[in-house]
């Protein structure tokens, strides 16, 4: 089998990062987040000789979920051109609340108040695989109640939403956010991980899990 690799944008008004990973040799990808833009993020990801089989969101703040609905239609809609499945949006269950309350995932006060019905809802621990690639669930909450990582062992990958940054952690002034919960997540959850883990975040530069051990001023090592 070949190698997993990774892509990613910068989309949105505050600049949040969309991942997608797919097998070397396939064309099969999956996506994570849909900051905005639904048909465009379609468009560049195919205009790559790509096909997105399916989006994985990582939590339900409006900055990571705008385009997930567009998303869904328009890869959908080439899915079923070429006989194959149906595209699905997995989601934390933990987040059910703030995407069915378009206040809570604060659309509304972006001026475009949607809610959002995922296909499939994950919880911790899941192990799913798409396009022939595992992903493992790892809920992480604090930035916001359900939010989760999603790890690709083979690859030494974690996708880590608002949860951790390069050398800084999400915010948690906002609804449902915890910086106590916030701690224990990184702590507990994802400084278990190899220190060679690379951790793609949902704003800024890429990091690895050893990095932030050493050099993340909000924790002691």
């Amino acid at each position: 089998m070949g190698k997993i690799k990774i892509g990613g944008m910068v989309i949105g008004q505050v600049q949040t990062n969309l991942y997608f990973i797919y097998r070397e040799g396939t064309s099969d990808c999956i996506v994570f987040d849909a900051p905005d833009t639904g048909k465009e993020i379609v468009r560049r990801i195919e205009g790559a000789g790509l096909h997105v089989r399916a989006l994985f969101l990582t939590h339900g703040h409006f900055d990571h979920i705008m385009g997930a609905q567009d998303l869904r239609l328009s890869a959908g809609a080439l899915a079923e051109s070429r006989g194959e499945d149906a595209v699905k949006i997995y989601a934390p269950k933990a987040e059910e609340e703030m995407l069915s309350d378009s206040s809570f995932n604060m659309t509304a006060m972006m001026g475009n108040p949607m809610t959002l019905k995922p296909n499939v809802w994950v919880e911790d621990g899941d192990e799913i695989e798409v396009a022939g690639i595992k992903i493992k669930v790892i809920h992480t909450p604090g930035h916001t109640p359900g939010s989760v990582s999603y790890y690709i062992e083979e690859a030494g990958f974690l996708i880590s939403g608002d949860t951790l940054f390069e050398e800084s952690v999400g915010r948690t002034d906002f609804r449902g956010g915890s910086a106590k919960t916030l701690s224990e997540s990184i702590r507990n959850k994802l400084f278990c991980l190899p220190d060679d883990t690379e951790v793609y975040p949902g704003h800024g530069a890429s990091t690895t899990i050893g990095h932030e051990k050493k050099y993340n001023p909000f924790f002691e090592y």
